[in-house]
């Protein structure tokens, strides 16, 4: 299968001309303003355009910080040994079990290899593309949380770490190199999908934010179906050997902790704003001496 996540190469790419296409349609709005609803409609798609080429460019450079390590990569496979091992001292169910339950129904396999490559991505830019067109106040939480997230999770892959697949003798197997399915393709300008950056997962840390944002912001009780986006995504990850129990945890982890510093830093502005004296508004001093004047 064609790698069909994009390249550091062609994500920076796109990202400067989204940016360049946002510019030339607010450009465009201020040299020819033809009434409030166009002005608006243009700046809704010069907005969108902005946003897209900002993801795309945290994207790019997410890719390329994922081949960086503090810490060499000879002992990969020790600690993705070591994670294994000590998930069977706690008691979890083994990956490699799992995965043997559906080694023998090729589509399946195929099926969930192709949710690997493609839904963490797609999912995550149509829930914030949904946010940013009807629910613009939720917006900037939701992409604070993937951008911090997300960048907690890269410091933590500066120390590598081995995916289960990468075990044979443990009893995994690597579904998509067998079926032609993997995204780790040939190196482009010297970069690859970087393979040992199994702790955490983004794939689970992401999902859990797209099915948060949309119970949370959505309406009626379809907005529950979105929870079996990261039940499913767990399933493929343990089943395609690309992550262990524990790489998904940390990320839910980091996750909640991103949650939990966030609502503080917002209920800490709202006291701000609340002891805030009216008199510090700019001009207020002003108009309320002429009004007592």
């Amino acid at each position: 299968m064609q790698n069909l996540t994009l390249t550091w190469q062609t994500s920076a790419g796109a990202s400067a001309a989204l940016y360049a296409a946002a510019f030339t349609v607010r450009r465009g709005v201020a040299r020819r303003a033809e009434g409030e609803v166009r002005r608006r409609r243009a700046g809704t798609v010069a907005d969108v355009l902005r946003e897209a080429g900002t993801l795309l460019a945290l994207f790019a450079l997410w890719q390329v910080v994922g081949h960086l390590s503090l810490m060499g990569t000879g002992h990969a496979l020790e600690r993705a040994e070591w994670i294994h091992r000590t998930e069977g001292d706690l008691g979890l169910p083994d990956e490699a079990s799992w995965q043997r339950a559906v080694v023998g129904h090729p589509w399946l396999v195929q099926g969930a290899n192709y949710y690997y490559a493609t839904m963490h991505f797609g999912v995550m830019l149509v829930v914030l593309l949904w946010l940013f067109l009807r629910h613009r106040a939720r917006y900037a939480w939701v992409r604070t949380t993937v951008a911090t997230t997300t960048a907690v999770c890269l410091l933590i892959q500066f120390v590598p770490v081995a995916p289960p697949r990468m075990l044979p003798g443990n009893g995994f197997v690597d579904l998509a190199e067998q079926y032609g399915q993997s995204v780790y393709g040939s190196a482009v300008a010297g970069v690859v999908a970087d393979q040992l950056s199994a702790m955490p997962s983004v794939h689970v840390a992401w999902c859990v934010i797209a099915a948060v944002a949309v119970v949370s912001v959505a309406r009626g009780p379809w907005r529950w179906l979105m929870v079996l986006h990261p039940v499913v995504t767990v399933w493929v990850v343990v089943v395609t050997a690309n992550h262990f129990w524990a790489d998904g945890l940390v990320a839910v982890v980091i996750l909640l902790t991103v949650y939990l510093v966030q609502a503080a830093v917002s209920g800490w502005r709202q006291r701000e704003d609340g002891e805030r004296p009216a008199a510090a508004v700019p001009g207020e001093r002003e108009r309320s001496a002429v009004r007592q004047g």
